[in-house]
């Protein structure tokens, strides 16, 4: 997956800080590990964000509905689609790597994205709208 030069220094950085601290200890081959060597439990990542969300005030401090992790999937994958179409790009042959950046394995898990919201539809029917009025 491509990734921005600052990511992977910062990858790299971690990859060097957990090897020297778990040294020869067994370690989850995951990349992000818990303070125990483990992979890291969904659950506990899901309340971690919840806690977060309350602190920089996405959620009330007792709301019990609220963002939830994949809502900012869901956001990032629509947002790039919109900005892909309004920068004249394809997003049909783009498609695929948003889907790898998405962890999907199929890009047919990704293609829903392309109807997923009323921005997204509208940048459709304006590509659509410009490409009859050109055959004319």
């Amino acid at each position: 997956m491509p990734l921005h030069a600052s990511t992977c220094k910062v990858l790299a950085a971690y990859i060097a800080r957990r090897q020297r601290h778990w040294g020869d200890q067994a370690v989850s081959p995951y990349l992000f590990v818990s303070g125990w060597g483990n992979r890291l439990d969904t659950g506990e990542i899901h309340r971690t964000f919840y806690v977060l969300s309350r602190q920089i005030g996405l959620r009330g401090a007792s709301d019990s509905h609220g963002p939830r992790l994949h809502d900012m999937r869901h956001a990032f994958a629509s947002s790039t689609l919109v900005r892909w179409y309004q920068n004249d790009q394809d997003p049909e042959r783009l498609l695929p790597i948003l889907s790898a950046y998405l962890g999907h394995v199929h890009v047919a898990d990704t293609q829903w994205y392309l109807s997923s919201s009323p921005e997204l539809m509208g940048e459709a029917m304006r590509r659509l709208n410009r490409y009859w009025e050109n055959r004319s």
